[in-house]
C-alpha cells in the first residue's frame, strides 16, 4: 500500500509540473564593467548608472540583472588584469565595457588603450558572449588626437562583433553649456543623478540590442 501511495504521489507531482509548463528561464545577467562612471562614484545608492539602468530595463519588461563591475580610478590596463576575475565571479550572459576615461586624464596614448581594450573584449567575448563597448568623451583641443581616440570604438566593435555606443556623455553635451555643467557633480567630471538618467536614456536602447543578441543565444 505504501508503494502504491508513493507512486500515486509521484504521478500527481509530475502531472502538476507538466500543467504548470516549463520552468521560467533565469534572468539574464549583464556585467557592467568599467570605472567610476559605472561604479556610481559620488552618488547615493540607487542613483548610479547600474541601478538606474536596471530600473529602466525592468520598466520596459526585461527580466535582467545588471551587475556592477565598476571600479573608481581604474584604467584599461587595470581592467585588462581584473576582467577574468569579474567574469569568474559574476558569470554574466553579456558584458558592457566602459573604460578609457582615466587613461585619457592620465595622458596615456590611444594605441595602448586600444590594445588593452582589445584584450578585455577578447576575454569577455569568449564562447560568443555578446558585448557592448561604451566609448568616452574625446579630448577637446587636439584635433589629430581626437581622431585617434574616436577611431578606437568602431574598430574594436567591428573586430569583436560588439555593439558600440561611442560617447557615454553625449546626452550631456547635446544641451546648452550651462545645462551640461548642471548635469555634473561638483568635480565637473562625474555625472549627477540627473545626468546619469539622461545617459541611461541613450544607453538603454543599446542594452536592449545586447539583450536581444543574448536571448537569441539561449
Amino acid at each position: 500500500m505504501r508503494l502504491k501511495a508513493l507512486l500515486l504521489s509521484l504521478m500527481l507531482s509530475l502531472m502538476l509540473a507538466l500543467a504548470a509548463g516549463p520552468l521560467a528561464a533565469a534572468p539574464l545577467r549583464i556585467l557592467a564593467f568599467g570605472d567610476s562612471l559605472t561604479e556610481g562614484y559620488g552618488l547615493k545608492r540607487g542613483q548610479g548608472l547600474v541601478p538606474q539602468l536596471q530600473a529602466w530595463l525592468r520598466a520596459r519588461g526585461h527580466d535582467v540583472i545588471v551587475l556592477n563591475g565598476g571600479l573608481s580610478g581604474d584604467t584599461t590596463a587595470g581592467g585588462r588584469v581584473r576582467i577574468g576575475y569579474s567574469l569568474a565571479r559574476h558569470r554574466p550572459d553579456a558584458v558592457i565595457v566602459e573604460l578609457g576615461g582615466n587613461d585619457l586624464l592620465m595622458g596615456f596614448g590611444p594605441a595602448m588603450v586600444e590594445d588593452n581594450l582589445d584584450s578585455i573584449l577578447s576575454q569577455a567575448g569568449q564562447n560568443g558572449r555578446p558585448l557592448l563597448l561604451v566609448g568616452i568623451a574625446l579630448p577637446q583641443k587636439d584635433a589629430p588626437l581626437r581622431e585617434e581616440w574616436a577611431g578606437i570604438w568602431p574598430r574594436l566593435g567591428a573586430r569583436h562583433d560588439a555593439l558600440v555606443l561611442e560617447n557615454l556623455y553625449q546626452p550631456l553635451y547635446d544641451g546648452p553649456d550651462e545645462q551640461y555643467l548642471s548635469l555634473l557633480q561638483e568635480d565637473q567630471l562625474h555625472a549627477s543623478a540627473k545626468g546619469v538618467g539622461l545617459i541611461v536614456e541613450a544607453l538603454g536602447p543599446k542594452v536592449e540590442e545586447l539583450i536581444a543578441r543574448t536571448e537569441a543565444r539561449r
